[in-house]
Formats: C-alpha cells, structure tokens, sequence
C-alpha cells in the first residue's frame, strides 16, 4: 500500500491541474453591451421608467462621468453635472470629500430591482478622503472568478442619492462591451421617492 501512495499523490495533483486547465479552456461567453449613445444636452423629457444605460469605462486612465438625471456620459463635468463615474471596475458617487455634488449611494437589503418602490432618505455613503476613488458600498460591487477570468456584477441593488439630491435604485447587469472587452459597466435605474 505505501508502494501506491506517491502515484496516487500524483495521479491526484494532476487530475486537480486538468480540471483547473480544463475550467479555464471552457471560458463562459459573458454577455456583452454596447455603450449608449453621449446625449449633448438634456433628454427632451424627463426620464420615467427604468433606464438601461452602458458606459464605456475600458480606458484604465481616465474616469468617464455620467448624469441619471441626463441619461448620459458627460463630458468635461462642472460641480453637480454628474453623480457616479467609472473607471474600469472602480465607481466613485459625486459626494463627500474633495468632490462638489451631495451624492451617495448604499446598498439595499432587497435584491429584487422590480420590488424596491421606495427608497430610504438616510445611509447614503460618500467619499470618506478627498478624492477617494473607493465608496464603501460600490467596493465589492462584482464577483470574479479565478476559473473564467470574468467579472460578474453581485445580485444587489443600490440606492443613489443624485448630486444635487434626487434619489434612484440602481443595479448593475454587466460589465463587458462586444468582443468581449472589459470596461462597459451596464446598468438600470429608476428614479424614486423616498420614505419619509
């Protein structure tokens, strides 16, 4: 029996380093989303309903600011002009130190977007330094798997609170554009009232 023991020590450390190998060749495709259009002003109307919104975020080096209340990535943002930016898998909230607006954003206890109607009017968390690029809440905002490579957002849905003080559930659904290329963060939201 002792005369097995190395094979089977082998025999077991190379079916181990097959499955791993064998994980990572069987890659999942992700779904993947085109970037939304950049809107040069505001919508025609106010947005109503929820909202599927794509920003390409895939350059490592330069933050990409959008606006719920738009609609869309803007450009060369002044004060409140934005609430989230991202940056690769990084989304920081236009509120606490250093940044202009009064944004925040805290996860919610219920996971279903369709199922929050309401939202809370305290909690929301900001940038704790000056220029932080990591809010508490938005940290860990995906999960990453070590056998695909891939990122994929956590079943959680947030509750933002806008620069300039409106408030809106939000959930992240992706975060790859076609090809699959990393760096398009997609996402639905819809504006809503808050307790009182």
């Amino acid at each position: 029996m002792r005369e097995l023991a190395p094979f089977v020590i082998v025999f077991g450390v190379c079916g181990a380093a097959a499955l791993f190998v064998g994980h990572s060749l069987l890659r999942p495709q992700p779904e993947t989303f085109s970037p939304s259009p950049i809107l040069a002003g505001p919508p025609p109307s106010p947005l109503e309903g929820p909202q599927l919104r794509t920003v390409d975020a895939s350059d490592p080096l330069e933050w990409r600011f959008f606006s719920l209340g738009r609609g869309s990535v803007v450009e060369n943002p002044v004060g409140a002009e934005w609430d989230l930016a991202f940056r690769r898998f990084q989304i920081i909230v236009n509120g606490g130190g250093g940044f202009p607006g009064n944004a925040g954003v805290q996860a919610l206890a219920e996971a279903d977007f369709d199922a929050v109607t309401l939202l809370p009017s305290r909690g929301y968390e900001q940038a704790r330094v000056p220029g932080d690029s990591i809010n508490p809440a938005l940290d860990r905002w995906y999960d990453y798997s070590f056998f695909s490579h891939l990122l994929t957002p956590r079943p959680v849905v947030y509750g933002v609170r806008t620069a300039a003080g409106e408030h809106a559930k939000l959930e992240l659904l992706g975060y790859y554009c076609p090809g699959p290329q990393p760096g398009c963060i997609t996402f639905r939201y819809e504006f809503l009232s808050t307790e009182p």
